[in-house]
Order: structure tokens, then C-alpha cells, then sequence
């Protein structure tokens, strides 16, 4: 399966670098000098009209065709959405919201202020810009494009719930997780 954005099209399987908008995803990242490998990548499109938010790419310890061992991973990982298209801190919000209803529903009780710290750390997102989450053992990291801080959540079972607004049941589009999960590229 192919990625169609604007006039380039790329592969859901991460065997080289990529670069789509002008923004370049790499094979390979370093955290805590512990090297993270490119699991896969996709494209978040929203509304009725499809239109294309940002790219994600997911880096991991372990790669990984199976969310399942995705979301329970003990390692770190690190997750960076490229936006493409400038979203609302209140949309951020929302979406962030959905995805942890629609994926981490019994949980919310516990995860609710979680959530809303979370959702404090939301501001305006313009084109070209970057989110990174972080996850390391126990506790999901934030920053910004400008590697700017925003703060840790710690627990987890917020992790899990996080990354499983992607990886999990119900993703914002499923051409969204199949490319994260680099399906078509045979991994296991």
C-alpha cells in the first residue's frame, strides 16, 4: 500500500529515510543514546473531505507488526507528528479526547486527570510544525518542534492508553495505524 501526499507517494515500509514536505524522517533516532528504530509511518486525515493533518512516524526498540506488543512494550519509543495542515488547540483537544474514549474507555476514570494535563499542554499547531511523545518505562514525555519541554505524565498505564489512540481498535483512520504498523512491509 502507498501514501499519497500532494504529488509524492511513499511506501507504508521504512527501509530508508523518508522525506515528505520538506521534512525529513530518518531510519533511525537516538533517545537516552539508546537507538530507535523506524517502526512505520502514516498520514492522520480528517473530516469528511480527508484532509490530510500530519504525518506520524513511530520509532521503537523493537520493530513491530503487532500493536498489541506495541502498546504493552516496556521500551522507549517515541512518536513525532508532523502537521501538515495548522490545527486548533481546541481540535487537538478534542481528537486527543475521542482517541482515548474509543480506545481506553475503561480506564478513563483513572486516567482522567492524566488527561487533562494532557489536554493544558495543547496550544495552536501550525503547518511545518512538530509534536513529539516520548514514552520510557512508566511515564509519557511531551515536547515541541523546538525541543521544548511541555512535561512528563506518569504512569504506565497512560502510556498504553496514549499510544493506543493510534495503535489501538479505533484509530483516527485505519490507513493511519496500517502505516505506523508498516503492515505491508512483512514485519511481525
Amino acid at each position: 500500500m502507498a501514501i499519497r501526499l500532494g504529488r509524492l507517494e511513499i511506501l507504508n515500509c521504512p527501509p530508508v529515510d523518508r522525506t515528505i514536505e520538506r521534512s525529513s524522517f530518518p531510519q533511525h533516532v537516538q533517545l537516552d543514546g539508546i537507538d530507535l528504530t523506524l517502526n512505520g509511518l502514516g498520514i492522520r486525515k480528517a473530516t469528511f473531505m480527508k484532509v490530510n493533518v500530519y504525518v506520524a512516524t513511530f520509532y521503537v526498540g523493537q520493530v513491530s507488526g503487532d500493536p498489541k506488543v506495541l502498546i504493552e512494550s516496556n521500551d522507549p519509543d517515541e512518536l513525532i507528528l508532523h502537521f501538515v495542515h495548522s490545527v486548533s488547540a481546541d481540535d487537538l483537544r478534542k481528537g486527543w479526547s475521542e482517541g482515548f474514549v474509543q480506545n481506553s474507555k475503561d480506564q478513563l476514570p483513572v486516567l482522567k486527570e492524566r488527561i487533562a494535563t494532557l489536554n493544558g499542554w495543547m496550544s495552536d499547531v501550525k503547518t511545518g510544525q512538530r509534536l513529539s511523545f516520548i514514552r520510557r518505562p512508566g511515564r509519557a514525555s511531551m515536547r515541541t518542534l523546538m525541543e521544548r519541554w511541555k512535561g512528563t505524565i506518569a504512569g504506565e498505564d497512560f502510556a498504553r492508553a496514549f499510544i493506543s489512540i493510534w495503535l489501538g481498535a479505533m484509530p483516527p483512520n485505519p490507513e493511519l495505524k496500517s502505516g505506523l504498523l508498516a503492515e505491508d512491509c512483512g514485519q511481525e
